[in-house]
């Protein structure tokens, strides 16, 4: 039988990008200016209030120079994500 995938978690990925943002010293007007973002949809996702498109965290993967994927590892944080070793 084929089971669903775990659900993702929304809040480690923005807790991620808070971090993320504090270690580059960044306040919400930098991180904008590096990712062409708009501070209102920085502060959202961080606070909570969306999760932002595709789109979105791809500008921030840049803005970071980091791979998508590295980025969106936060979601996988309470179980393991595909492929790793259970």
């Amino acid at each position: 039988m084929i089971s669903p995938p775990p659900d993702p978690d929304p809040t480690a990925l923005r807790q991620s990008l808070a971090r993320r943002r504090a270690e580059q010293g960044w306040s919400y007007d930098q991180l904008a200016a590096h990712s062409g973002l708009s501070r209102r949809t920085l502060i959202e996702i961080e606070q909570g209030r969306t999760v932002g498109s595709l789109a979105t965290w791809h500008a921030l993967a840049h803005a970071f120079s980091v791979p998508l994927g590295e980025l969106l590892d936060p979601l996988c944080a309470p179980h393991d994500p595909p492929g790793s070793a259970s």
